[in-house]
């Protein structure tokens, strides 16, 4: 627990952390809001394709005028303050930059600044989740061949479950299931940017008031943010997805072990050592006692009768049969806490969860029936949602991935609930996205046919 002190000394020693954050939309407004705040750190960039709306959420997360109105880059590095730019490429490329925060959320601009941050040498975070579901095992070992830490973002759930994880294995215990909360149908999975708002009884004032993005609300709704971030913890952490994706069973925080353990121990897991989202709904709708809608968790096994007795002793949740317990966190506090992140890759050099190989992967599903030459609209709109497959299952069916399910044409009609495939597509094979992605399931694909293997030969002894 040192980061702190840490931060501190680069202070006294006149040496900040300095930063270059790519995005100040949401997530980046709630970093800007705790970076000002923070000893030994400067944000000498922040680069968005509007510099006006940066500088607005500057001004909104409580920066005086005078800390960003930097000329140049040069000029924040020598004075101490802030330039806003359009430009994250150059931002990326100046000396002074020590880590990069990737906030944008497409995926595409996602690979292209991984890509130069590993040829600058400098680390990066990246809070672009939907990158790293569409490419991060190819980035995190690219990142590691540079020398720089490539990191999911603390204060996000993967990063939060990437934790848990980690802190339930460093104790010795063995992992059962890790996941996160969310609110969850059945029928989300039909949801629109037209449908919305309603599944979340956001009324049209409410709406009309705040700052809302109805595609990137319904992304987390239908399953697809759901999917991808579920992604990215399996491949971080080496769980894996059950073969039919995420089921979301209902389940509050006093039911998680006995819930979240394999089927064969009365549970409603495919198999141990699973990622999963409980729904914070039951299937009717009413709403789940002590739900986890915000929060994150790993179920683990005590493998001892001492450790039962542990348990018990100090009252730790556990199944009827004493064996299997969880520990979770309430909730999340988004980019406030994202400054973990940023700290550990330049003070530790450590990131707050990577991909250590490719074992899940969120690929584009029809939420309706589609007709050859329409248009896919990616995540969160009215033609796919992104469903969790492991990824030995991903690579056979050559599913196109969410994150590349944006603008492209339909060549032949596609069933509803149907995946879709790279063939049933007209792409761009010359694009930097797509050349990573084909890259990276080119390299992976194989290691992941393997462990899928490994896996179902554990479970047929069991």
């Amino acid at each position: 627990m040192n980061l702190h002190r840490l931060l501190e000394a680069r202070a006294a020693q006149g040496r900040p952390v300095r930063v270059a954050l790519i995005g100040a939309g949401k997530f980046g407004s709630m970093y800007l809001s705790q970076a000002r705040r923070t000893p030994g750190l400067q944000i000498f960039a922040v680069a968005d394709l509007a510099p006006d709306r940066a500088r607005a959420s500057l001004a909104r997360t409580g920066w005086e005028a005078e800390r960003y109105a930097a000329k140049s880059l040069d000029d924040a590095v020598k004075n101490g303050t802030t330039c806003v730019t359009d430009d994250a490429m150059r931002a990326i490329a100046h000396p002074a930059a020590e880590v990069v925060i990737d906030a944008t959320g497409h995926p595409a601009a996602g690979i292209a600044h991984a890509l130069a941050c590993c040829r600058e040498k400098k680390h990066i975070v990246m809070v672009n989740v939907e990158a790293d579901a569409l490419a991060g095992p190819l980035l995190a070992r690219r990142a590691a061949e540079a020398g720089i830490v490539y990191s999911l973002a603390y204060g996000d759930q993967p990063a939060l479950i990437c934790e848990l994880v980690d802190w339930a294995r460093t104790i010795g215990f063995r992992v059962v299931a890790a996941g996160k909360g969310t609110k969850y149908l059945p029928s989300y999975h039909a949801s629109t940017p037209k449908t919305v708002w309603g599944h979340y009884g956001f009324t049209e004032e409410m709406v009309a008031k705040g700052d809302f993005n109805a595609q990137m609300f319904n992304s987390f709704l239908d399953g697809t943010k759901s999917g991808i971030e579920m992604a990215a913890v399996a491949n971080a952490t080496g769980l894996t997805p059950s073969p039919t994706g995420l089921a979301f069973p209902p389940c509050g925080v006093d039911d998680l072990p006995r819930v979240l353990r394999p089927a064969v121990a009365g549970g409603s897991l495919h198999h141990a050592g699973q990622v999963e989202v409980v729904s914070s709904v039951e299937r009717d709708g009413r709403p789940v006692f002590r739900d986890l809608r915000w929060g994150v968790y790993v179920t683990f096994a005590a493998e001892s009768e001492y450790v039962r007795r542990c348990f018990q002793e100090y009252g730790i949740v556990a199944d009827p049969s004493g064996e299997y317990a969880a520990m979770y966190k309430p909730s999340h506090l988004i980019g406030l806490e994202l400054g973990v992140s940023v700290a550990s890759a330049a003070l530790r050099r450590e990131a707050t969860g990577a991909a250590t190989g490719w074992r899940g992967d969120c690929v584009a599903t029809a939420k309706r029936a589609l007709k050859a030459g329409e248009m896919l609209d990616g995540e969160g709109g009215y033609t796919v949602w992104g469903k969790l497959m492991p990824a030995a299952d991903s690579s056979a069916a050559r599913a196109l991935p969410i994150g590349l399910a944006h603008h492209v044409k339909l060549k032949r009609d596609i069933a509803e609930g149907r995946t879709v495939s790279w063939d049933d597509v007209e792409y761009d094979a010359g694009s930097e996205a797509v050349k990573v992605r084909r890259e990276m399931e080119g390299m992976f694909g194989r290691e992941g046919v393997m462990r899928a293997k490994i896996i179902e030969t554990q479970m047929n002894a069991d």
